[in-house]
């Protein structure tokens, strides 16, 4: 019997294993956030750890910065009005990374579907990013600030990961609630 993974007969392409692991992403999101209230995404673990309202924001700050930058393009934020519907004290190039606990206690959304609203416009794109990509692509260098130089397979892959940790976090923050 041939494998499956989600209704695709393996073999996979690239564009296919990506589009599903970016999936689970969306996935995990709306099951760690949807249906809560404005307070129950900003608690805080004993008052200092991240929320789940952050944890889902920079998640999908660092997914939409990170595919718009491969993909030459402006981050959904921006572009589709998220940064003001959202309203943060923040600067709207601001991802979330090394936010200190005030930083992290000043991102309160006003929804549970305007966070998730946020994260499917930014799964959309990706989705229609990822599906245009060949095996190729994955091989071109997209940041020289580090050494080795990164490419556009491991940038996508450190996303999908990272992306999975603070889910995770999000899930276990939600289950404590």
């Amino acid at each position: 019997m041939t494998p499956r993974i989600r209704g695709s007969v393996l073999p996979m392409t690239s564009a296919q294993l990506l589009t599903d692991a970016f999936g689970r992403i969306r996935e995990a999101v709306h099951d760690a956030a949807g249906g809560l209230t404005p307070d129950q995404l900003a608690h805080r673990l004993e008052g200092r750890a991240n929320s789940i309202g952050w944890l889902v924001w920079h998640l999908t700050r660092v997914q939409d910065d990170h595919v718009a930058d491969a993909a030459g393009t402006e981050q959904v934020w921006t572009r589709d009005g998220w940064a003001d519907r959202f309203a943060l004290p923040l600067d709207p190039s601001d991802t979330g990374y090394g936010h200190t606990s005030d930083e992290v206690a000043s991102v309160r959304v006003g929804s549970a579907e305007l966070l998730t609203g946020y994260h499917d416009a930014v799964h959309d794109r990706t989705v229609e990013y990822v599906r245009s990509l060949t095996d190729g692509d994955l091989d071109r260098i997209v940041d020289r600030a580090w050494d080795p130089p990164v490419t556009l397979a491991v940038r996508l892959v450190s996303v999908i990961a990272d992306d999975l940790q603070h889910a995770g976090q999000a899930a276990f923050v939600r289950g404590l609630l």
